[in-house]
């Protein structure tokens, strides 16, 4: 496994029964105006293993490799549509797998030092500031303030604090860190990162077509083209592609953001047979909007998701700043916590309230069917093999919808209770009513005879309070690390009540309440 120049000779292009025809064992991306090509590294290798065992980036450090300490923050860039600049997101490269990284740029701590040795502004404000004291964390840490500062060079306190909030620091507090942060925004000239060196590189190493990596090993073709071990990693550039690759290999393992996967490989040690990476392809990146509904593909980023549905569904887009850091948002996709068939996945219960719909496809064949009947039991959902996440869509407009979490710790915290709400009333008297939990049962689940004690009768505190009565019907929650059973009874049923108060336009927020 090594670095060798873009002139080193590749493998040539084989045929293959799937449309992905460029094989390759080697990874190319961009690294400060210089073409990096990765060859033979395992499928699995992550981008932090690589930086700092090959390229020896040791600025970027491993602390807890599951993406929730930020000492591994990178920032990972694509050219933009019109080819004529480069846009970067903040990501954690302990859950990254390298492969993922083919045809995209790449900047660490090592990257900010100008060639006269100046620092970044970042950097020569934390200094002056004493932003940091042992250290460890402070690579990280600067690196997800140089990537918020690219597009946003006039931050307030907020936006700053939710920038580092997939930064831990032991040390300091973060009051110096975020003076830091002000103080280096008065150089507004000197914040952007030179990129020009990086735009003609990203264009050379851009693949006329996908590539299939088969890594970990020498490549046999015989009749397609495998490792020794029969291993593969691919990377698809069509829904076709994707479609005809999984009917033919339908226990392939799906890659968009790597928030799970990156987990299973780092603390589970899991190594799957074949994995396809769904970044490169286009129609899955995409949101198509009407004046009724939002259909969003299923490698679209929680970043997207929460730019979108920030004006109709504010409550939801709280929630999704809540489900991870910026440097997770940046790449967990909304699809993906879906699919994965978690019973506290915070996506679920507020698509389910909202009424969405999941958009399947195996082969040429495709169906769609209301979200919550995609979820059959602990961690089993109704899904062919073959079969996978083209898209959801969800509605565009749904005025008294609300979403509230409950977690120990307020963001980037697991859900204890997770509850979506959608009730419609006309003339004071309840017409629809759609209520959905996370973390009360082994799905997500709609609260039937909650929204049966609803319907149909006068939207007053007295039917709530039969409505949350009937909430035992409906559930049996466990009890585990994060609640008690009878704290998640109690705390869902409370939630209809806030929500009660909530479309009466009282303060319900624990930061707004006063007794």
């Amino acid at each position: 496994m090594g670095c060798k120049s873009l002139k080193s000779e590749l493998f040539p292009q084989i045929s293959t029964p799937h449309t992905m025809t460029q094989v390759t064992n080697t990874v190319r991306f961009v690294l400060d105006g210089q073409i990096v090509e990765a060859q033979g590294a395992r499928r699995t290798t992550t981008v932090l293993d690589y930086l700092r065992e090959q390229l020896h980036r040791t600025g970027t450090k491993e602390g807890c490799a599951e993406g929730d300490c930020g000492a591994c923050v990178v920032m990972v860039g694509e050219l933009n549509p019109a080819g004529t600049g480069v846009d970067y997101v903040a990501t954690n490269a302990c859950i990254q797998l390298l492969p993922s990284l083919d045809g995209k740029s790449i900047k660490t701590v090592e990257s900010l030092k100008k060639p006269d040795g100046s620092l970044h502004p970042v950097q020569d404000e934390m200094v002056k500031c004493h932003g940091s004291q042992c250290g460890f964390c402070t690579p990280g840490i600067v690196m997800s303030l140089v990537n918020l500062v690219q597009t946003n060079t006039s931050p307030v306190r907020q936006e700053i604090t939710d920038a580092l909030s997939g930064n831990l620091c032991r040390c300091t507090g973060y009051a110096p860190i975020i003076d830091a942060t002000a103080k280096a925004c008065e150089k507004k000239s000197a914040l952007k990162i030179d990129d020009s060196a990086d735009l003609p590189l990203l264009k050379e190493i851009k693949r006329a077509s996908t590539p299939t990596m088969s890594l970990d090993g020498d490549i046999i073709v015989q009749p397609v083209v495998r490792t020794k071990k029969g291993n593969e990693f691919v990377s698809p550039a069509t829904l076709a592609e994707v479609a005809d690759y999984l009917v033919k290999h339908p226990t392939t393992t799906l890659l968009a953001g790597s928030t799970e996967i990156g987990l299973q490989v780092n603390k589970q040690f899991v190594r799957p047979e074949h994995i396809m990476y769904l970044g490169n392809v286009k129609e899955l990146r995409q949101v198509a909007e009407t004046d009724k509904v939002w259909r969003i593909g299923a490698a679209v980023s929680l970043t997207q998701v929460e730019a979108l549905v920030a004006q109709a569904y504010p409550d939801f887009a709280e929630v999704l700043r809540r489900f991870g850091s910026p440097p997770i948002r940046s790449t967990a996709t909304l699809a993906g916590n879906i699919a994965n068939g978690s019973p506290i996945g915070d996506g679920p219960p507020a698509l389910i309230a909202l009424g969405a719909t999941l958009h399947l496809r195996r082969g040429q064949d495709r169906r769609a069917i209301a979200l919550e009947d995609f979820f059959l039991e602990y961690r089993k959902q109704d899904r062919l093999p073959g079969e996978f996440v083209e898209a959801v869509a969800l509605p565009a407009h749904a005025p008294a919808f609300r979403v509230y979490k409950l977690s120990k710790r307020f963001d980037q915290d697991i859900s204890a209770v997770c509850g979506g709400f959608n009730v419609t009333v006309i003339d004071g008297k309840v017409q629809n009513a759609r209520i959905a939990f996370g973390g009360m049962a082994g799905i997500p689940k709609r609260a039937t005879a909650v929204e049966a004690a609803l319907v149909g009768n006068r939207w007053t505190l007295e039917t709530v309070a039969a409505a949350k009565a009937a909430m035992a019907q409906d559930f049996a929650p466990m009890t585990d690390m994060r609640a008690s059973a009878d704290y998640r009874l109690m705390a869902a049923q409370n939630m209809l009540t806030r929500y009660f108060h909530d479309l009466a336009g009282r303060p319900v927020s624990v930061l707004e309440v006063t007794l």
